[in-house]
């Protein structure tokens, strides 16, 4: 079992900045890729970046140069910085971590979800 634990979320003023983490912990024998998706109520969930175990990067093009994706060395902890907050960054974000098994299959694992508000 794989466990992700996200932490960070929280009420921020719009141009605010927010850090949010997201810790992997359980039987992880190859972690390919840990990243972080958002949701509002009545969207579908949708991608903010992604990070790969070699440190390769990836974001959604509306979401370049405000938001940072990164990993720890022990490569078990993500963090995404969120800068510049703007209303409609409102949104449940979720940690993701794409994770191999032996057989050489790989499974997508999520946390519970943070609460991020940006709000006057």
């Amino acid at each position: 079992q794989v466990q992700l634990v996200e932490s960070g979320g929280g009420l921020v003023q719009p141009g605010g900045s927010l850090t949010l983490s997201c810790v992997a912990s359980g039987s992880i024998f190859s972690l390919y890729t840990m990243g972080w998706y958002r949701q509002v109520p009545g969207k579908q969930r949708e991608l903010v970046a992604f990070i790969t175990s070699a440190g390769n990067t990836h974001y959604a093009d509306s979401m370049k140069g405000q938001f940072s994706i990164s990993i720890n060395n022990a490569g078990n902890t993500v963090y995404l910085r969120m800068n510049r907050l703007q209303r409609e960054d409102t949104a449940v974000y979720y940690c993701n971590a794409r994770i191999g098994d032996p057989a050489g299959l790989d499974y997508d694992y999520w946390g519970q979800g943070t609460q991020v508000t940006v709000s006057s």
